[in-house]
């Protein structure tokens, strides 16, 4: 019909007014209003520790509906609102197929989130269940603020100067299985303008940002979002790799002695998989 609004799709699940689920838990005493991806969407992500930072990694248009999630979450009112990316769209890590953990991004001025709530929301997250609703999620001011700044060219004047974002109740760790990201609502719109950035100036088809902690600028950051222009492939390829250095290893051997095995035999089965190139 003339005039009709295109239905939204999974080819769209980055845009503005994208539709979430929502389910009411409650864990560790409290009710939380817990935000979900619906299952036909396309983004995927991981997750490891590396050099003492925590890494979600992704592909562009993961970072791109992550920077949405984390812009929507910071106006939120709701008490105890918190979205999490589950089972459903994690996958192994793309180096040496470690499990991913569960990703919850926290508002600090909203939600308290316990070792103890965090395990329980995660087991209750595992189980199918049919969502308590539907909602929308508005982040169309995200567009204009990711605009300004890849308008900007060396050489022009900087957009205009905001104050720093509060760092109160920022963090960034595991907590109770779920890899937490806290913030403040300003720290959670500068964190998601960064991350809907990530892609722009690849290197060898790689590119990241790193998730600040709202203080001093320049010290080691506690997270970091990392994408990759062949992530899906470097997923199947770990995966694969995991899988014939564990026929070869003794039962229960240590992650300090599979995952480096794991790393060299990735190329062996890059390789393996590429097509072969004929003059």
């Amino acid at each position: 019909m003339p005039g009709r609004s295109p239905r939204p799709s999974s080819a769209r699940d980055g845009a503005d007014r994208l539709k979430l689920h929502r389910r009411v838990l409650r864990a560790d005493g409290r009710d939380y209003n817990v935000i979900t991806l619906r299952p036909g969407a396309g983004a995927r992500y991981s997750t490891n520790r590396y050099h003492e930072t925590w890494h979600i990694l992704s592909d562009v248009h993961g970072a791109r509906l992550l920077g949405r999630l984390l812009w929507g979450l910071s106006y939120q009112r709701v008490p105890g609102t918190v979205v999490v990316i589950g089972p459903q769209h994690l996958d192994p890590n793309p180096f040496d197929a470690e499990p991913a953990d569960p990703i919850a991004l926290v508002p600090s001025h909203l939600t308290t989130l316990t070792a103890r709530a965090s395990r329980s929301l995660r087991r209750l997250l595992a189980a199918p269940a049919t969502p308590d609703g539907t909602v929308r999620w508005h982040t169309w001011s995200l567009d204009p603020a990711v605009a300004e700044l890849r308008a900007w060219r060396p050489g022009a004047a900087w957009p205009a100067w905001r104050p720093p974002a509060d760092p109160y109740g920022v963090a960034i760790d595991r907590i109770g299985g779920l890899l937490t990201l806290r913030g403040s609502p300003a720290v959670l719109r500068e964190w998601a303008v960064d991350v809907a950035r990530v892609g722009d100036h690849p290197h060898r088809g790689v590119d990241y940002t790193y998730l600040g902690s709202g203080d001093a600028i320049g010290c080691r950051s506690d997270g970091e979002v990392q994408v990759f222009g062949d992530y899906h492939q470097r997923v199947s390829v770990a995966r694969v790799s995991r899988r014939e250095v564990l026929a070869g290893v003794p039962a229960g051997a240590s992650a300090d002695d599979v995952n480096p095995r794991v790393w060299g035999h990735n190329k062996t089965v890059r390789a393996r998989r590429l097509p072969a190139v004929t003059a």
